[in-house]
């Protein structure tokens, strides 16, 4: 009983960590990152699609990434998801391909990301915690029903902080991580 209540918020922890690596996929660095735009959803023949499943991605230099629609037909309206898009691009398109050329972030501009990646730090840290809150309240609903002693749910507990402490620190990892990334010139 304790190990499937263990089990459950192992996994539901699991996923919060894998939201939070896309979370920070989604900040914008310096450098060209397709992760970037793979997401963003285009209007494609009535219905928004990922940008991801309409074309491929290349990243010739540090700067510069290429979009190739595997359809030449919705380039126009990939531009124009990209132009409306909240990333800020300013894409160029040839007739075949889509270029993005990223611009140099200010330092202004990268203390701002910086902040946005520890609020989303923070924000991931939250969810691990009402993890364990859930975790503790089904065991401690076991303990009520009979199931388990009140030994076998302080260990289940322990177990708990310590999947939160060992979770917690992925997220401080990934989070200055990505803050060096952030201020690396």
């Amino acid at each position: 009983m304790i190990q499937e209540v263990l089990g459950e918020t192992r996994s539901a922890m699991e996923r919060t960590i894998e939201a939070a690596q896309e979370d920070f996929a989604t900040v914008r660095t310096g450098r060209a990152n397709p992760g970037l735009y793979a997401k963003v959803m285009v209007e494609y023949y009535g219905s928004f699609t990922p940008l991801q499943q309409l074309a491929s991605f290349q990243v010739p230099d540090a700067r510069t990434i290429l979009i190739n629609p595997y359809d030449a037909s919705s380039i126009r309206a990939i531009e124009k998801a990209l132009s409306d898009s909240e990333i800020g691009a300013n894409p160029s398109n040839d007739g075949r391909q889509i270029r993005i050329t990223m611009p140099e972030l200010t330092e202004e501009r990268r203390n701002e990301y910086v902040k946005l990646v520890r609020t989303k730090a923070e924000e991931h840290k939250v969810a691990l915690r009402n993890h364990r809150r859930k975790g503790n309240d089904m065991l401690k609903e076991l303990e009520e029903d009979g199931g388990v002693g009140e030994d076998d749910v302080k260990r289940g507990e322990n177990e708990l902080n310590q999947m939160v402490r060992e979770f917690g620190e992925q997220v401080d990892e990934m989070t200055k991580n990505k803050e060096a990334e952030l201020l690396e010139i």
